[in-house]
């Protein structure tokens, strides 16, 4: 109560050097912690603590579509694997962990609708894997609570971020996210590469705008720098400064949605919400030893590939994980990705009829 009243007496200023001064201790105790995606953990978690106590911050929607952008032609660059045809014979299998995960979602949303735990058709819409945006925008016209999907499915991004995070610390996953190293930071730029994956990164959210798609800042970006750099047209350059700045960017967009109303909603659903998100988690991890068992797969690379968070996260956690085949996980996470806004609403507008019609 103090530290609210304290922090929403004071200037934007104050309140963005509180929110950078904790973001960068955080995110050093992690690196020296060893935790892979410390510099997007951190930010994320002093987002949330700094919402928590009511020292809100106002984030620049421009900011966040430039992020996304710059982390899509990341994610680009790791789909060039992919797209060369070496993941070629992986194609069932991406297909297959894909929509696994949508259907274990679905079914575990049902499920939880049916049998009165959550309001509504709630569950269905909050534990959809991926395109939180959308799910909590379109939840409401069917029956469901918003501000509780809202929770769910952005509890769930730092939950399965935390929990991936130190998974890939457990299983092996050694700190190799040159982001953190510091010469690394001011490598010179070969800014005949660089020049274009700037221009690309900021095409993204300005087409995305134009057009009206929701994830086209991340996704414009991601599939068109894959395409190009399969043809050789370009290369990904991005200087790991810029990705520091877009990993604190969405690890701040992630934690400051979590206002002092929202956190007021959890200490009641609380119990319930997280019974539903670990369960999609543990469900998600038993698919990741299916995959281990049946087609070689490490453990590492199955456990992200089938995590049900966003794929921008994943990549993060991804690329700064050692012995992965970050390939391999960004094409699963893209594969579901693109699936869930295909499929998705569709689909939760499907149950949800059928929830009020039972």
């Amino acid at each position: 109560m103090i530290g609210a009243f304290f922090l929403g007496q004071q200037s934007a200023a104050v309140r963005w050097s509180v929110l950078l001064i904790l973001s960068a201790g955080l995110a050093g105790l992690l690196t020296l912690l060893r935790f892979p995606a410390a510099l997007l953990l951190g930010p994320m978690l002093a987002g949330v603590a700094l919402s928590a106590v009511g020292g809100s911050v106002n984030l620049s929607e421009r900011a966040f579509g430039l992020a996304q952008g710059l982390i899509g032609c990341m994610i680009a660059s790791m789909l060039t694997r992919a797209f060369s045809g070496e993941a070629g014979g992986d194609w069932f299998v991406l297909a297959f962990g894909a929509f696994s995960v949508i259907l274990i979602s679905s079914a575990l949303g049902w499920g939880l609708s049916r049998s009165g735990l959550l309001p509504g058709t709630t569950a269905v819409w909050g534990l959809s894997p991926g395109a939180a945006a959308t799910m909590t925008i379109l939840s409401e016209d069917y029956g469901a609570n918003q501000q509780i999907v809202a929770l769910m499915q952005y509890l769930r991004v730092v939950i399965v971020a935390l929990s991936a995070s130190a998974g890939a610390r457990v299983l092996g996953g050694t700190v190799q996210d040159t982001a953190a190293a510091g010469p690394a930071w001011f490598a010179p730029i070969h800014w005949a590469a660089f020049l274009p994956t700037l221009a690309l990164a900021i095409a993204g959210p300005v087409i995305s705008k134009r057009l009206g798609l929701r994830a086209g800042a991340l996704l414009i970006p991601m599939f068109a720098g894959a395409i190009l750099g399969r043809l050789g047209v370009m290369t990904i350059e991005l200087p790991r400064w810029l990705l520091v700045m877009a990993y604190a960017v969405l690890g701040w967009r992630i934690g400051l949605r979590f206002t002092p109303s929202l956190l007021a909603l959890a200490a009641k659903a609380l119990p319930r919400i997280l019974a539903c998100t670990l369960a999609l988690i543990a469900l998600c991890i038993g698919l990741s030893r299916l995959l281990v068992m049946f087609d070689g797969i490490d453990p590492l690379t199955a456990y992200l590939a089938t995590s049900p968070g966003g794929a921008d996260t994943a990549a993060i956690i991804a690329a700064a994980s050692h012995n992965v085949d970050a390939g391999f996980i960004m094409t699963m996470q893209t594969l579901r990705f693109v699936m869930v806004l295909i499929l998705g609403p569709a689909l939760a507008k499907m149950l949800s009829r059928k929830r009020k019609a039972g």
